[in-house]
């Protein structure tokens, strides 16, 4: 008989509709127990209109039930360590929004609280888990493209500098490098295998601190020159190449396959169109994530992964700030 795995919302977060509702009606594997939110108000609309039978008049509530398995962290990155880190202590299995944390240091602790309760602890870079980056990860690793020597990954979705819109807030741990360019960023590291020395990088900040844009150059081992740039400005860009001795990969919207991806590699002089079916990101984020709670896998994110993305994003805002 298949697990079934009872999910606990913090937060009636617009993202959790897309990265949890969304893909768990066709997973029976996982059921979402409760909600809770700042306003309890809006937790029972939230419960509503979603169908979720219990609504939680606290977070400290939905970590204390009974009925919950995994908790999904969907809060802004100010309450990713501290709810994060209770949920643990609970003995709750985590599943965490990107960015993982505010820093590095918060990254550390985090990774600390799930190493002393056993329990796993994920970080929701739903990307990863999808058989595009999957499956540009084993060309690299099996060497299609030969040694490689530069690359290039960008993030850009225009975002409106909103009342209360947490990507433009720097308290809540806002900012383009961190809800964007987390991405290029991530997806360099994984694609390489290695950790990056920061050469360079200029940041567009606003008044309160929070930036617009950020563009970095990165070095891994070997000498391989990477530029990574996102933006809250300019228009929806999302790209990835990676280029080595033998060719060249390309794949447009990296991100999201699910809403069109275009795949190429160019090696040896042949360019071939690379399959880019399967389920969607979240699908298979949740698909992995029950692999994870039963045994079947190890975790593709969190751990050391999330404490290298927090150090490197932190070493970028350090170079731009400079």
């Amino acid at each position: 008989m298949t697990q079934v795995f009872r999910i606990g919302l913090l937060g009636a977060s617009k993202i959790a509709r897309t990265a949890v509702l969304a893909p768990l009606k066709s997973d029976a594997r996982f059921v979402v127990a409760a909600v809770a939110a700042r306003d309890l108000s809006r937790a029972r609309a939230y419960a509503d209109e979603h169908g979720i039978s219990a609504v939680a008049d606290s977070y400290e509530a939905i970590i204390a039930r009974d009925d919950v398995d995994v908790v999904y962290n969907g809060l802004p990155p100010v309450g990713h360590a501290p709810w994060s880190i209770a949920a643990l202590r609970a003995g709750k299995a985590v599943l965490c929004e990107k960015p993982f944390a505010r820093d590095a240091n918060e990254a550390r602790a985090m990774v600390s609280a799930a190493r002393t309760s056993g329990r796993p602890l994920l970080e929701a870079f739903h990307y990863r888990f999808h058989a595009v980056i999957r499956h540009a990860e084993s060309l690299v690793r099996n060497g299609a493209l030969g040694a490689l020597h530069t690359g290039a990954a960008e993030f850009n979705v225009p975002i409106a500098k909103a009342p209360g819109e947490l990507r433009w807030s720097r308290e809540l741990g806002g900012g383009a490098m961190m809800d964007l360019g987390c991405y290029p960023l991530h997806a360099m590291r994984t694609l390489t295998g290695a950790e990056p020395q920061i050469a360079s990088a200029r940041g567009e900040f606003d008044e309160g601190g929070a930036d617009a844009s950020m563009h970095a150059e990165l070095v891994f081992p070997g000498g391989v020159s990477v530029s990574i740039g996102c933006s809250m400005l300019a228009p929806l860009h999302i790209s990835l190449r990676l280029d080595g001795a033998r060719g060249r990969m390309e794949i447009v919207n990296f991100i999201a396959p699910q809403h069109g991806c275009r795949f190429t590699t160019t090696i040896d002089g042949e360019s071939v169109v690379q399959p880019t079916d399967g389920p969607s990101t979240y699908a298979a984020q949740l698909g992995h994530l029950h692999d994870v709670l039963t045994g079947a896998a190890a975790p593709l994110t969190g751990g050391s992964d999330a404490i290298a993305t927090m150090t490197a994003i932190d070493a970028i805002y350090g170079a731009a700030r400079r």
